[in-house]
């Protein structure tokens, strides 16, 4: 069946562990938006939900970093962090083995992808899926872009990358949503950490929503790291998903900078025709 969901959302640690000092009335309309991303996703009725993320050494490191990884389990444990430092409880999240080999073998046809019957998830899952799917009731498959560990996976690969969750998530008769969580710009572990580059990140979304495959292709990770910090280059996660979304158009339905939460928030989706 074709693709039924694509949207992006930000991931960062703050948006549950510091919750109660961000400004409360930011920081519920950036939880109305992810309530309003829960129900539009689970208007589709997904199977199944591909969260394509940028880990953060939970589960690859310099000795094994590939630059795609998918997950093929029927579980899957989170987050590794404190439940207490993230607010998040510990849980068995539900996936599907099958499924996920299906899909993984679909998009070997046209990316080559690592795959993990082990894969702990930590922040960058947890914090979507604590608002997304909060029940913890939807199988999902978690994917991995090498956002951290240089060489970088260029972006044409990501979008690349993309384009075959799509072939194989249409190749599928089960009915398949995708989330690309991450960013925006953001200085995590460092000195500047809370420090949100909003014009970098508002022309980043404009080239999102318009889903511009050039523009979205003409960054340089050296400008990257300059304007938006070593967490912009997450961007990949969220071109992934344009890609995906197969020039369908977008709509951020939210924006803005919560220094507390270390990023520039986020919540959009694409407008898919579902009938193609």
């Amino acid at each position: 069946m074709p693709l039924v969901f694509a949207g992006v959302c930000s991931h960062a640690p703050g948006i549950t562990g510091r919750a109660d000092q961000a400004d409360p009335a930011v920081r519920d309309e950036f939880y109305s938006a992810y309530d309003d991303m829960r129900a539009a996703l689970e208007a589709t009725e997904p199977d199944a939900l591909v969260v394509i993320a940028a880990e953060h050494f939970a589960n690859f490191f310099m000795n094994n970093m590939p630059s795609f990884a998918i997950g093929m389990a029927d579980s899957y444990r989170g987050p590794i962090e404190d439940p207490d430092w993230l607010g998040i409880p510990r849980v068995d999240v539900p996936g599907n083995a099958e499924l996920s080999e299906r899909f993984i073998t679909q998009v070997m046809r046209s990316t080559d992808v690592a795959y993990a019957q082990e894969w702990l998830f930590d922040h960058g899952i947890m914090v979507p899926l604590h608002f997304l799917t909060p029940r913890y009731d939807l199988p999902i498959i978690p994917a991995n872009i090498n956002c951290q560990g240089p060489p970088l996976t260029p972006l044409h690969r990501a979008w690349a990358f993309g384009e075959s969750i799509r072939t194989a998530a249409d190749a599928l008769p089960e009915r398949i949503a995708l989330v690309g969580t991450g960013g925006i710009s953001h200085w995590p572990a460092t000195p500047d950490s809370g420090k949100i580059n909003v014009e970098w990140d508002r022309e980043f979304l404009d080239r999102w929503a318009r889903n511009d495959r050039d523009r979205l292709l003409d960054y340089d990770d050296l400008d990257v790291y300059a304007q938006a910090g070593q967490g912009g280059f997450e961007i990949r996660t969220f071109v992934a998903v344009s890609a995906a979304a197969g020039g369908a158009p977008g709509t951020v339905h939210f924006y803005a900078p919560i220094p507390i939460f270390s990023v520039g928030c986020t919540v959009a989706t694409y407008e898919l025709d579902l009938a193609s």
